[in-house]
C-alpha cells in the first residue's frame, strides 16, 4: 500500500511539472512537492529522537531529529525537539540557536502559534539557566506575545520582580546614602542661617534625601529627615508615612515619635498626636518635647468625648478590628482583668490594634 502512494505522489508531482510547462506557469509557486511517506518517515525519525530523549541519550536523539529535519525540513516541532535535547545538555547557544530556526521555520510555514510560542520560552528557559536574567525576560514577553500560556504569565511576572528587586539592591550603598544626608541637610539646615525674607531650599534638600533612602532604604534616621522636610514643604501624609517607615525599622528611635507627633499636630489630629508622644515617653519619660507635646495637645484638644467616639468609628480600619471576634474578646478580658492588658500588648499585632483604638479614643489605658 505504502508503495503505491509512492507512485502516487510521484506521478502527480510529474504531471503538475508537465503543466508548469505546458502553460508557462511560474515555478516558484509554493508547491509542496515531498511525498506522503516522507512526511510519516520524518514523524517516524522525532518519534525515535523522543524515546532517546527520555532515556537521556541525547546524541541518539539528535541523529533522528536530523534525520527527521532531512525528510521533513518545513517542520519547526524537530527544530524544537533538539532545542530541547541541547537545554537537558546545557548547550544553551545551540539551544537558542534551535529556538530561533524553529521560530523562523515556523513563521515561514505558517505553524501554529504555540509551536512558536513554545520555543520562545525555551530560548528564555536557556538564558535564564545561564542567569541572563534581561534576555530571558524579553524571549519570555516574545512567546506571550504569541500564545499567553497561564503559567509562563507567572513565571514572566515573577522575573520582573526579581530583577527590578536585584537592580534596587545593586544601587545601595551606604556611603554615598551618607553622603546624600550630609548635602541634604546642609540644605535644610541652611535655612536657619538666612535672612528671614529668604526662603529654605527644601526641594533641593528632599533630591538629596529620597537618593539616600534608594541607597540605604533600611536606615530609619534617612526616612526620619525625610519626614522633617516633607513637614516643612506641608506634605504631611507622606511625612506620616516617612515616621512610620522610621519607626518600623527602629522601634526605640524617639525622634520618629516626636516628628510623627508633629505632623499630627499640624494635621490638627489631637488624639493621635498625644497618644504618639506617649509612646515616645515610653521609650525616654524625660523626653522635653514629647512632654511638651502632650501638653500641647491636651490644652487644644476641645473636641467632645462623643465627637471624637463618632469620628473613631466611621474610620473603616476602627471598623475591621472592632468585627473581629477575636478582638472583641480581647477588649472584655480588659475590661474585666485590667492586668490582661500588659499580656496582650506582648504580641506586636494585637498590641498595634490596640493602639489604634486607644489613638481613637475608643479605649482608655492608663
Amino acid at each position: 500500500m505504502n508503495g503505491c502512494v509512492g507512485r502516487v505522489g510521484f506521478f502527480s508531482n510529474f504531471f503538475f511539472r508537465v503543466l508548469l510547462e505546458r502553460f508557462h506557469l511560474s515555478s516558484s509557486l509554493s508547491v509542496d512537492y515531498r511525498p506522503i511517506d516522507m512526511a510519516e518517515a520524518a514523524v517516524a525519525e522525532k518519534n525515535l529522537g523522543n524515546e532517546a530523549y527520555k532515556k537521556k541519550d541525547f546524541a541518539t536523539a539528535h541523529v533522528h531529529y536530523d534525520k527527521a529535519i532531512e525528510l521533513d525540513p518545513a517542520n519547526a516541532t524537530f527544530h524544537s525537539n533538539k532545542a530541547a535535547a541541547f537545554f537537558e545538555e546545557a548547550k544553551f547557544d545551540e539551544c537558542i540557536a534551535s529556538c530561533e530556526k524553529a521560530v523562523e521555520i515556523g513563521r515561514e510555514h505558517r505553524a501554529d502559534y504555540t509551536v512558536i510560542a513554545k520555543a520562545l520560552a525555551r530560548a528564555g528557559n536557556a538564558e535564564l539557566k545561564r542567569g541572563n536574567l534581561k534576555p530571558a525576560l524579553n524571549w519570555f514577553q516574545r512567546s506571550l506575545s504569541e500564545y499567553r500560556d497561564p503559567e509562563l504569565v507567572k513565571k514572566a511576572k515573577a522575573l520582573e520582580n526579581q530583577i527590578k528587586e536585584e537592580e534596587l539592591k545593586s544601587y545601595i550603598n551606604p556611603e554615598l546614602a551618607e553622603q546624600e544626608k550630609q548635602k541634604g541637610n546642609e540644605l535644610f539646615k541652611y535655612f536657619y542661617n538666612r535672612l528671614p525674607f529668604q526662603k529654605g531650599d527644601f526641594p533641593g534638600a528632599m533630591k538629596h534625601y529620597n537618593e539616600a533612602v534608594k541607597r540605604h532604604p533600611d536606615n530609619a534616621i534617612l526616612y526620619s529627615n525625610r519626614a522633617a522636610c516633607l513637614t516643612k514643604l506641608m506634605d504631611f501624609q507622606r511625612a506620616l508615612d516617612d515616621c512610620e517607615k522610621c519607626i518600623r525599622i527602629d522601634p526605640n528611635f524617639i525622634k520618629a515619635y516626636i516628628r510623627k507627633g508633629a505632623v499630627l499636630t499640624a494635621m490638627k489630629e489631637w488624639g493621635k498626636a498625644q497618644s504618639t508622644y506617649e509612646a515616645a515617653l515610653h521609650i525616654d519619660p524625660n523626653n522635653a518635647e514629647a512632654r511638651e507635646g502632650v501638653r500641647l495637645c491636651m490644652s487644644n484638644n476641645d473636641e467632645k468625648p462623643e465627637q471624637a467616639r463618632e469620628r473613631a468609628l466611621a474610620d473603616p480600619e476602627i471598623q475591621e478590628i472592632l468585627r473581629d471576634p477575636g478582638m472583641r474578646l480581647i477588649l472584655e478580658q480588659m475590661s474585666n482583668d485590667p492586668g490582661a492588658l500588659r499580656e496582650h500588648l506582648t504580641n506586636p499585632e494585637i498590641a498595634k490594634k490596640i493602639m489604634k483604638l486607644k489613638e481613637a479614643g475608643i479605649v482608655q489605658i492608663r
